[in-house]
C-alpha cells in the first residue's frame, strides 16, 4: 500500500510524535463518519461539555473530581486548518441551528490538568494531557482500500456494484457512456471529463437524502476542494477486456494513469500525514437513516463499516510499534442520533449497530482488540414524554422541528414544539438481516422517526452562562476513548 520512502516518513513522524509526548503526553483521536453523521457536532460537544463542567457521570475523571482543568491550546500542526470550535459552538447555543457538516481534515488541542489515581503515576507523571481531535470526512476512509487495488480491480467492482440493485436505475447514465466508449482510441480530455462527470453525477445520487447509500469511493468525487477540475479527479472506471494491457496515448492509459495519480496525489498523503498517527478512533454512523431507507441502504452501510474498520490496524502498541507503525488500539463506532427514540429503543438501536459492525470484525480479527459499539446524541434535541391515545399511554419524544420541516401535511416554522411517536426497533435484529441476506425485498423495516429538530434552547445561570450542551452517552464515550489515559 505504500511505498519505503513513505514508510520512512510515517516512522520518522512517530518518532517525533513520541519525542513530544514525553514531555507533554499526548493523544491523537480521530473522529470520521459517514455522510451526516453529525462528525462536527460530536466534537463540538466534547469539548463544550469538559470545558463547561457538564454532567458527565460515566466520565471517571470528572465523575471523581481527578480534573482540574480543561482547555483549549494552539495544535502542533501549523499546516492544518484549525477545527472552528466557536463557530461552530456558537451556532449549536445561540443561532440553534446544526453547523455545517466535515468537507476537510481540520485539528484542535484540547489540554486537561488532572490527578492521577494512582500513586505511583502521580510520582512520574505530569498530570497532563492534550487529545489532539482529527477530524476528517469519512468519504477520505473510504479511499484507502484503493491503495491496494490496481486500476483493473477497481473498475470490475465498482461496475460489478453499480449494476446492483438501485444503483442500477442511478448508474444508467454513466454505463450507457462508458458502454458506448471505444477505450482503444486517443486519449481525448473532452471525452475524460464527460465520464468523469456522469461518475461523479452517480455518487451524488447514491448520496441523496432519497437512497442514503454508503459506498461511495473515491471520495474526493463528492468532496473535491481545491482539486476540482484537476486531472486527479477527472477519471472513472471503465469497462475493460478480460486481458491486455493499454496501448500508449490510449483513452484506457489515460485513466489508469489518472487513477494512480489520484492515490499517488490525494489518497498516499492523507494515509501517511495522518491516518498512520493516530491513536484512538471513533466512526459514528446514522443507522437510523438506512433504516428509512431500506434493505439496500442497511445492507451498502454495512459493506461499508466493513470497509472502513478493515483499514485500521488493530492491537496493542508495543515500543517499537509505537515508533515505526503505531496500532489504533481502541475504536468506537457510534450510532448518532438517540434521542430520535424513546429510551426504550436505545439498546436496539445498539444491538442493530453491533450486527452492522460484527462481520468486520470478525474479518480483520479486531474481536477483543479494544473495539466497543453503542447509540448516543452529541447533542439531545429532545426530551421524553408520554401521551394519552384510546385509553392507551404511548411514549413519545418531544422538540422543535426545524423550520420546513412538514409532518403529518404540517409544515413548521422553527418555533412550535411537537411530540411525536419515535417508532420502535425489533428487539433481534438478526432476523432482519437475515431477510436482507436471502434476497427478500419486500422485508418490512421498521418506521423509524427521522424529523429534523433544531438544537435545544439551554438555560442559563444567574450569571449569564450557557448552562453545558445535554447529550446521551457521550460521557460513556470519552470514557472508552481517553479515559484510561487519565488513570
Amino acid at each position: 500500500m505504500t511505498s519505503f520512502t513513505d514508510d520512512a516518513r510515517i516512522a520518522l513522524d512517530n518518532l517525533t510524535d513520541r519525542a513530544a509526548g514525553l514531555v507533554n503526553p499526548t493523544i491523537r483521536l480521530g473522529v470520521t463518519g459517514l455522510s451526516r453523521a453529525g462528525k462536527t457536532v460530536f466534537i463540538s460537544s466534547l469539548v463544550h461539555n469538559l470545558l463547561h463542567g457538564g454532567r458527565l457521570p460515566l466520565f471517571e475523571p470528572v465523575q471523581s473530581g481527578r480534573v482540574s482543568a480543561v482547555r483549549l491550546e494552539q495544535q502542533p500542526d501549523d499546516g492544518v486548518p484549525r477545527f472552528q470550535y466557536e463557530d461552530h459552538i456558537r451556532a449549536l447555543v445561540k443561532d440553534r441551528i446544526w453547523p455545517d457538516s466535515t468537507r476537510a481534515i481540520s485539528e484542535l488541542r484540547l489540554t486537561i490538568d488532572y490527578q492521577s489515581a494512582s500513586g505511583w503515576n502521580r510520582l512520574f507523571s505530569p498530570g497532563r494531557l492534550s487529545i489532539d481531535i482529527v477530524d476528517y470526512p469519512g468519504e477520505w476512509l473510504l479511499d484507502l482500500p484503493l491503495l491496494a487495488k490496481d486500476f483493473r480491480t477497481f473498475s470490475e467492482e465498482t461496475i460489478a456494484l453499480a449494476r446492483t440493485g438501485i444503483r442500477n436505475e442511478l448508474a444508467q447514465p454513466w454505463l450507457e457512456l462508458t458502454g458506448a466508449c471505444d477505450i482503444t482510441e486517443p486519449a481525448d480530455e473532452m471525452r475524460a471529463r464527460g465520464l468523469a462527470t456522469a461518475f461523479a453525477d452517480y455518487l451524488k445520487a447514491c448520496k441523496s437524502d432519497e437512497r442514503s447509500l454508503s459506498t461511495l469511493p473515491p471520495g474526493r468525487f463528492l468532496l473535491p476542494g481545491d482539486l476540482d477540475g484537476s486531472p486527479a479527479l477527472t477519471f472513472a472506471p471503465l469497462i475493460l477486456p478480460p486481458q491486455g494491457r493499454p496501448e500508449k496515448g490510449s483513452l484506457w492509459a489515460m485513466m489508469e494513469r489518472r487513477y494512480e495519480a489520484y492515490k499517488s496525489v490525494v489518497v498516499k498523503p492523507f494515509f501517511r500525514e495522518h491516518f498512520s498517527r493516530i491513536d484512538r478512533q471513533i466512526v459514528l454512523i446514522d443507522a437510523l437513516q438506512a433504516i428509512n431507507r431500506g434493505p439496500e441502504a442497511v445492507q451498502d452501510l454495512e459493506r461499508a463499516l466493513t470497509d472502513v474498520l478493515a483499514c485500521f490496524r488493530p492491537g496493542t502498541n508495543s515500543l517499537l510499534s509505537s515508533l515505526l507503525g503505531r496500532r489504533i488500539d481502541r475504536v468506537l463506532v457510534a450510532a448518532t442520533k438517540a434521542d430520535h427514540l424513546h429510551h426504550e429503543s436505545h439498546h436496539r438501536l445498539d444491538a442493530l449497530t453491533r450486527r452492522l459492525v460484527d462481520r468486520a470484525i470478525q474479518r480483520i480479527g479486531m474481536a477483543g482488540a479494544g473495539i466497543d459499539v453503542m447509540a448516543l446524541a452529541s447533542v439531545r434535541a429532545t426530551r421524553e414524554a408520554t401521551v394519552k391515545r384510546d385509553g392507551l399511554e404511548l411514549p413519545v419524544i418531544v422538540g422543535t422541528p426545524i423550520e420546513g420541516e412538514t409532518i403529518a401535511g404540517e409544515t413548521f416554522d422553527g418555533l412550535k414544539k411537537t411530540a411525536i411517536f419515535p417508532g420502535d426497533l425489533p428487539e433481534n435484529p438478526e432476523a432482519l438481516f437475515a431477510s436482507f441476506e436471502s434476497g427478500d425485498r419486500d422485508v418490512q423495516l421498521p418506521e423509524v422517526s427521522v424529523v429534523r429538530f433544531r438544537p435545544p434552547a439551554l438555560d442559563e445561570t444567574g450569571g449569564g452562562i450557557k448552562l453545558s450542551v445535554p447529550h446521551i452517552r457521550l460521557d460513556r464515550a470519552m470514557q472508552f476513548l481517553f479515559g484510561d489515559r487519565l488513570a
